[in-house]
């Protein structure tokens, strides 16, 4: 059986605004196993980054975790110095960021930037020859051309996909445990992003590095990850098996994402599209926070708040599966009539 690599509880996150507080997080569970690919997905702005930043402490000035925890190989992340997490940066944990414009500093080579990034997170200081090879070699996995060529060159010397190459390379020079990749091809062509997945999967392979995969895509979710988590206005509304929560999915949200992906079965159809919009953090609706662009919403949806129900192996946070809710069940009775599922639909 798979030891927990990391485990999030009950985690909740603020970011304080002059108009008051804002829930950006709200009773977050994840699991990541050694070993395993978890993909997190979700309209923007439904807490994806907000996540991944909390995991690795990196939330902004105003951003503040108020409640749960956060182990990482049994260690409290959100009890240790600031010293500590430092030291689980990049040797432990890496990210791939998902703006490489920013992240990269225009003023220094690409070498200068991958070799302090060792120095700065325990690589050997001195091993000047070791560092360069292994720079060119992470170059090389991610399709950069001519690498030992280009080390010298400056960010700006490089396209917007490549940017986002060396930042992937630069997250992979210490061989982290785990490894968290936010929107990692979002400015690669789709050759290139199927080279992107292909590394990520051989580095589990071959290292068993466990990585969070945060995308927008379900079609990359689908072909890389062994587990995934949707979210929605900051909490996780379902979560389990990627072949479970695709094939049945059982949370209203999670249906109509999987419906409005373009499908060669249904070309001469209109394209599916969820009504309305992600509410604000600051006006979030009573109830279920889906209810009021949810098909199967009922009085008790705006009045109750649903829990995260299930068996632990496919979780949803509806009411339609919470016992003597009051909520008729009209998920699976609409599905009766209608002859088939919500995403044949």
């Amino acid at each position: 059986m798979s030891k927990a690599l990391l485990e999030v509880r009950d985690l909740n996150v603020v970011y304080h605004a002059d108009r008051g507080w804002l829930p950006a997080l709200r009773d977050v569970n994840l699991d990541l196993d050694e070993g395993e690919i978890v993909g997190i997905v979700g309209e923007s702005g439904c807490g994806k980054s907000t996540l991944s930043m909390t995991i690795l402490r990196l939330l902004p000035p105003n951003g503040e975790i108020v409640g749960g925890s956060m182990r990482y190989r049994g260690g409290d992340i959100v009890g240790m110095s600031t010293e500590q997490v430092r030291a689980l940066r990049g040797s432990e944990i890496s990210m791939i960021f998902q703006d490489p414009l920013t992240s990269l500093n225009p003023t220094f080579t690409v070498w200068s930037q991958l070799r302090d990034a060792v120095r700065a997170h325990g690589g050997q200081a001195g091993a000047r020859g070791e560092v360069r090879r292994r720079a060119v070699e992470a170059l090389s996995d991610v399709g950069i051309p001519d690498p030992a060529d280009r080390l010298g060159d400056y960010p700006h010397q490089f396209s917007g996909g490549m940017r986002q190459r060396i930042m992937i390379a630069a997250s992979l020079l210490l061989r982290p445990a785990m490894l968290i990749a936010d929107e990692p091809t979002s400015a690669l062509d789709v050759t290139l992003q199927a080279q992107i997945l292909s590394l990520l999967a051989r580095l589990r392979r071959e290292h068993g590095t466990s990585i969070l995969f945060i995308s927008h895509d379900l079609g990359l979710v689908a072909q890389l990850c062994d587990r995934v988590v949707v979210m929605y206005c900051g909490q996780v509304v379902e979560s389990g098996s990627v072949l479970e929560v695709y094939e049945r999915p059982r949370h209203p949200y999670t249906r109509a994402l999987l419906s409005s992906i373009p499908s060669r079965d249904r070309r001469a159809e209109r394209l599916a599209a969820i009504a309305g919009r992600v509410p604000s953090l600051s006006a979030l609706p009573p109830g279920c926070s889906f209810n009021d662009r949810c098909r199967y919403a009922r009085d008790v949806c705006r009045e109750v708040a649903p829990r995260l129900a299930g068996d632990g192996a496919h979780d949803a946070r509806c009411l339609a599966y919470e016992p003597g809710s009051g909520h008729p069940g009209l998920v699976e009775a609409d599905e009766a009539a209608a002859g088939g599922t919500a995403v044949d639909r």
